[in-house]
C-alpha cells in the first residue's frame, strides 16, 4: 500500500528503533469494543490521534452463539477470549463515527467476514464510508472460523473462501466504474452503477489469517497481510511465506504490506517495536483491550509517547 497513506514518524536516530529514518505505522486494532458508548469513543477516536496511531480498527462478529463448538484459531485452547456480552458494535457504522471524532486517521476492519454479507450492498457501504471519510477506508477481511454465526445467519459455511473471493471480486467490479456486470457462482448481476463510488481508486485489502490458503489469499488479492500470530518466530515465518508466494507468482513483495499484532510486546514497547523493524512489518497493530477501563486514555496516551513518538 502506498506510503502516503501516513504513519507515525519512528526517532530518526538508528539506535531508538532501528528502523534507518523510516516510517513505522501503528493501529489501533478493536478500538470499536472499548468504545462502545459516544463519550468513550470519542475519547479514544481523539487521544489515539493525538498518540499518534495512523488508524483506528474494529473487529467483527454480528452475534455470539451461546455455545461454541468451533475451534478458535489464535489460542491453544481453541476458546475465543471473549464472553457473549462482549460488546462487538458493526464495525462500519463505528468507524462512520470515528471518521468525524478522528479526521486524520485511517479507518479499517480487523476483520470483517465478507462471506457473512452482501457484496452489492457492502460495495454501497465501504464506497460511502470511504467518501464520507475523504478516502481513508481498509478492508480488512477474513472468511470466519466460527460455522455457529454462519449457520444463525442462514449462510452456507461450505465454499466460503470461494464466496468471500468473488464477493472481493464483485466490489471491485462496482468500484471500477458505473455499468458494471459480473458472473459467476456466488453473484451474478446484468451492467449496474453503484454511486457513489470511492474516493481511492480502489479500497486497500487486507487479508488476515494464518493459513496457507490465507497466504495464498494474500498473496493473490491483497494490498496487506494480516496474520494473527504473536510469536515472534512464527510470525517471522510467515512472513517469509508470504514473501516467497509473491516471488513465486511474479509479484513484488514490498507490495503487500504486514501488518502484525502487538500482544506480548506490551512488556517492553520500545523493544517490541525493535522487532517489529526488523521483521519488516509495515504497521504495528496494538489491541485496544490493553487500554480499556479505568484510566485507559491515559494509558494510551503513554503508550504514545513511549512507542510512537518517544523523545518528540
Amino acid at each position: 500500500m502506498p506510503s502516503t497513506y501516513g504513519g507515525a514518524t519512528l526517532a530518526s536516530t538508528d539506535d531508538q528503533h532501528g528502523q534507518l529514518g523510516g516510517i513505522m505505522k501503528f493501529g489501533l486494532a478493536f478500538a470499536s469494543s472499548i468504545g462502545i458508548e459516544q463519550a468513550q469513543a470519542f475519547d479514544i477516536c481523539r487521544t489515539a490521534e493525538a498518540a499518534g496511531f495512523e488508524s483506528l480498527w474494529g473487529g467483527e462478529h454480528v452475534i455470539m452463539p451461546s455455545t461454541i463448538d468451533s475451534s478458535y484459531p489464535y489460542t491453544a485452547d481453541g476458546k475465543i477470549p471473549a464472553e457473549p456480552e462482549t460488546p462487538i458494535p458493526d464495525p462500519l457504522i463505528w468507524l462512520a463515527f470515528a471518521a468525524a471524532a478522528a479526521p486524520t486517521l485511517r479507518l479499517g476492519t480487523c476483520i470483517l467476514i465478507v462471506p457473512q454479507r452482501n457484496p452489492l450492498v457492502l460495495a454501497k457501504e465501504l464506497a460511502t464510508l470511504d467518501r464520507v471519510s475523504g478516502g481513508r477506508v481498509e478492508l480488512g477481511l477474513g472468511v470466519g472460523w466460527m460455522k455457529e454465526e454462519f449457520d444463525a445467519l442462514g449462510i452456507p459455511w461450505e465454499r466460503r473462501g470461494a464466496r468471500n473471493d468473488e464477493y472481493i471480486a464483485a466490489m471491485r467490479a462496482l468500484w471500477a466504474g458505473p455499468h458494471a456486470e459480473f458472473h459467476g457462482e456466488f453473484v451474478d448481476f446484468a451492467p449496474v452503477t453503484c454511486s457513489p463510488r470511492p474516493i481511492q481508486e480502489s479500497i486497500p485489502i487486507l487479508v488476515g489469517g494464518d493459513s496457507d490458503v490465507a497466504i495464498r489469499r494474500a498473496v493473490r488479492m491483497a494490498d496487506g497481510y494480516f496474520p494473527g500470530e504473536g510469536d515472534t518466530e512464527r510470525l517471522r515465518a510467515l512472513i517469509a511465506r508470504v514473501r516467497q508466494g509473491a516471488e513465486d507468482a511474479g509479484r513484488d513483495p514490498e507490495s503487500i504490506e504486514i501488518n502484525a499484532m502487538f500482544g506480548a510486546h506490551m512488556k517492553d514497547p520500545v523493544a517490541g517495536v525493535e522487532i517489529m523493524s526488523e521483521l519488516g512489518v509495515g504497521r504495528v497493530m496494538v489491541p485496544a483491550f490493553f487500554f480499556g477501563g479505568a484510566s485507559g486514555m491515559e494509558r494510551l496516551a503513554r503508550f504514545g509517547e513511549t512507542a510512537i513518538t518517544p523523545g518528540s
